[in-house]
């Protein structure tokens, strides 16, 4: 197989759900070939074994491109859902009364079962339900315990199974439940990237999980991904972006727990939070939802992922436009062509960030400082790569939130910290290389880009390396010229 360049477009990173639209070997090829660099598997929907077979089918894929992608499972968490309606859907128009009633079964539509058991513990009079993703609004008149009488405020049709929010509601459940931390235990034993926790309202709910992870005894430990689409996750939002190793604007479940007016606001808040604790960022939900049905998206979808990128994410993720959607790879084609038209713009802000001393989490400083020079450096000669190797990955993570217009290749004899770079901005991870050794990976490197059209006499290489020193892995910077 001939080596693919090095050369990336779009720096900003892609992250798509598996799903049934996608789940041949060939279709994730496609995929990957068009940009995807991680693949988010929803344990909402579907067996562990069914998870593992995606899987499976993803690092098939992988090793037949050539291509390093990470995987990340997404834990459920407390998500709420109605129960089946008799005869499978409602139209409910305002004013008009409903019900929520204990159990799991009803024979009157208009009579609503959850299959959130506490749902009748956690109602007051005058709360607000937000039902169908907030397209259908109720109050509470009423609850006695065994039925909450509520008047629909804004009216449409119902369906069974639709997700069910209690905007304001300070929920009793926790934020893992027992089929969320199996799914976990499965997570870890196979191996995946990252996990990431949906509801999250506190920081401890994110300890919890960490020492679930680390219960299981495994040397590569998956990161922990933060989902943000509570108003308690909001309050919280520095905490827990410090326990996290990286953060999921999950907008969806978010515009309904907040005013949707405040989604944007809400958006750049995180992604702010984000760049100051130098963690990676996502940005997820209906980011080009129109293509679950049309090969193009609408304008507002075009501009809203322009945005995400202009606000600094790492990474935009697809959801249904890749598990179910009829267009999945022309959906991934269309995110990278909007980051790459899109990206330009971040150079001419690149003179705000030179100023970013912020610390990365475990980098040393004298690491974090050798790599803002080194990105320097590399642009001031107008460099064709940095080249930084990093057991962690965590070296490579912290040249990436200086957002450099180089491209950084990053080595490790870590499988797991090459995976994780895969959601890093503008890191390429390349398997294979010897880390270890300064002249050996400096000549891989020169006769890999040789090979494959990147690199050519006259061009600058800059490696990130170091002594061998105990107080820093990085601590010297080389520069080399192709001869």
């Amino acid at each position: 197989m001939p080596l693919d360049s090095w050369k990336r477009e779009s720096r900003t990173k892609i992250v798509a759900t598996a799903g049934p639209a996608c789940d041949s070997v060939e279709m994730l090829q496609q995929l990957i070939l068009a940009g995807v660099d991680v693949f988010r598997l929803n344990t909402a929907h579907g067996s562990s074994v069914e998870h593992q077979v995606r899987l499976d089918r993803i690092r098939l894929a992988e090793k037949r491109t050539g291509r390093m992608v990470a995987v990340l499972v997404d834990l459920a968490g407390p998500k709420m859902r109605l129960g089946e309606i008799p005869g499978g859907s409602i139209d409910l128009v305002v004013g008009e009364q409903v019900a929520f009633i204990r159990g799991n079964e009803t024979s009157d539509p208009r009579e609503m079962t959850c299959i959130y058991e506490p749902l009748l513990d956690e109602l007051i009079e005058g709360n607000r339900i937000m039902l169908a993703d907030g397209t259908v609004a109720l109050r509470v008149l009423s609850n006695d315990g065994l039925r909450a009488v509520c008047e629909v405020t804004q009216g449409g049709t119902l369906r069974s199974k639709q997700g069910v929010n209690l905007p304001n509601v300070a929920l009793k459940a926790p934020a893992m439940s027992d089929v969320d931390q199996a799914n976990a235990v499965w997570a870890v034993e196979a191996e995946v990237d990252f996990i990431s926790l949906s509801f999250v309202r506190t920081a401890q709910d994110l300890v919890d999980l960490r020492n679930l992870i680390k219960s299981q005894h495994v040397a590569n430990q998956p990161h922990i991904i933060a989902k943000i689409e509570k108003p308690e996750a909001l309050q919280n939002l520095e905490e827990i972006v410090k326990a996290a190793d990286g953060i999921m604007v999950a907008r969806g479940d978010l515009g309904v727990e907040v005013d949707i007016a405040e989604i944007a606001v809400a958006q750049k808040r995180i992604v702010a939070a984000c760049h100051r604790a130098r963690k990676p960022v996502i940005i997820a939900t209906q980011m080009l939802d129109s293509m679950h049905n049309s090969r193009i998206p609408t304008r507002a979808e075009a501009t809203d992922v322009a945005n995400a990128i202009l606000d600094g994410t790492d990474a935009c993720m697809l959801s249904g436009e890749t598990a179910i959607g009829k267009y999945p790879r022309e959906a991934v084609e269309m995110m990278h062509r909007i980051a790459t038209v899109t990206e330009p713009l971040l150079r001419e802000r690149q003179r705000d960030r030179d100023e970013d001393n912020q610390p990365t989490p475990g980098v040393s400083p004298i690491t974090d400082a050798a790599a803002r020079a080194g990105g320097r450096l590399a642009e001031e000669l107008s460099a064709k790569l940095i080249v930084v190797g990093s057991s962690t990955g965590r070296a490579a993570l912290s040249i990436s939130k200086n957002r450099r217009f180089v491209p950084i290749i990053g080595v490790s004899d870590s499988i797991s910290s090459l995976r994780r770079m895969c959601l890093y901005w503008g890191v390429i991870p390349v398997p294979d290389a010897p880390a270890h050794d300064d002249r050996q990976l400096v000549d891989f490197v020169v006769q890999r880009g040789q090979a494959n059209g990147d690199l050519e006499r006259g061009d600058r290489i800059i490696l990130l390396s170091g002594t061998g020193l105990s107080t820093s892995r990085h601590n010297v910077i080389v520069v080399h010229e192709v001869a």
